[in-house]
């Protein structure tokens, strides 16, 4: 078993492929979610006790659901494939690592998965949700973290990182840095508590945009749990609007850092207005189960854009080399 560290084109393209049918698997997850076909068969992990049930070709609940835990099960076999692969290949341990942590994830997220549907009926005292309802919440929350998993994976196996290409080899100022760990933070924060929104039926709590009021207030009239996720849903994505925005700039004002950033950052700038756009679309439409499935794909790479370049300009840190300014 001979490890290096050296660019590895065959398995470089299997994590870009593995960085890419993860977001086959949001979008399926997503579209499941946003018509309510999650209890389209009540058992698991077959589909009413096949691999190929009747009719989940036809009926569009059932080819949701079905489809997602097909594409999850390649998901799966992606990751073993590549985790194996880095192990046997790969010589810097920290790829490796993330390599086992992405097989944790995906093993993880497929056991909630079967949970949330084996227990949707088992009722918890105090709440309105059921317990496997309830487990849609860590669900939603892990597929984020194994994005952005998979995403340090490919970024560190491509060219672009063993060579040092593209004039990626430049350290980022304190001051990008900082922008960048913030626009990431607040960006998992406001996925998160989308997330939370989603699962709770809150999605059309504050039923108006961009007022919460039919009479123009920013503030709801009344408040609830779900209002509370919806406003902050809102609050979240004006501060992180306005943060990325800043990230950006401070891109481009680093010459240190390269040309290829420089036009990731704004091509974040460009989801961003996207995904404003499709969030007021999905409260004008009175959550369309497209829209909402296109808002949902919309965060997930605006996460893995911004988790890729912050994760570019760490680059010297990551792999334990002093990268000095340029």
């Amino acid at each position: 078993m001979q490890r290096t560290s050296t660019y590895q084109p065959l398995l470089a393209w299997f994590a870009t492929l593995g960085s890419a049918w993860v977001f086959v698997l949001v979008t399926l997850g997503a579209f499941t979610t946003s018509i309510g076909a999650g209890m389209a068969f009540p058992d698991w992990p077959l589909s009413n006790g096949s691999v190929n049930p009747d009719g989940w070709l036809t009926d569009v609940a059932m080819f949701a659901e079905h489809s997602h835990r097909l594409s999850g099960a390649m998901m799966g076999l992606i990751t073993i494939a590549l985790a194996v692969w880095l192990w046997r290949r790969e010589s810097r341990a920290w790829l490796r690592r993330l390599g086992w942590w992405a097989l944790a994830i995906v093993i993880l997220q497929g056991l909630i998965g079967g949970k949330r549907v084996l227990l949707d009926s088992l009722a918890m005292p105090g709440f309105e949700m059921t317990f496997g309802q309830m487990l849609r919440i860590p669900h939603g929350v892990l597929a984020q973290v194994f994005v952005c998993l998979l995403f340090a994976i490919a970024a560190g196996l491509s060219r672009t990182w063993v060579e040092r290409a593209g004039g990626l080899h430049g350290a980022a100022s304190e001051v990008t840095r900082r922008w960048g760990f913030w626009s990431l933070f607040l960006l998992l924060t406001q996925l998160w508590i989308a997330t939370a929104m989603r699962h709770n039926y809150a999605g059309m709590a504050i039923p108006y945009f961009p007022w919460s009021t039919a009479e123009g207030a920013i503030l709801p009239l009344h408040w609830d749990f779900r209002v509370v996720l919806q406003f902050a849903h809102r609050v979240m994505a004006v501060v992180l609007s306005v943060v990325i925005v800043g990230y950006v700039r401070a891109l481009w004002r680093d010459p240190a850092i390269a040309p290829l950033l420089r036009k990731l950052g704004l091509f974040l700038v460009a989801l961003l207005v996207l995904q404003i756009f499709l969030g007021a679309k999905v409260i004008w439409s009175g959550r369309d189960a497209y829209l909402t499935t296109g808002h949902v794909i919309g965060g997930a790479l605006t996460l893995a854009t911004t988790f890729l370049v912050v994760f570019f300009t760490a680059r010297g840190s990551i792999d334990g080399v002093a990268t000095p300014r340029a």
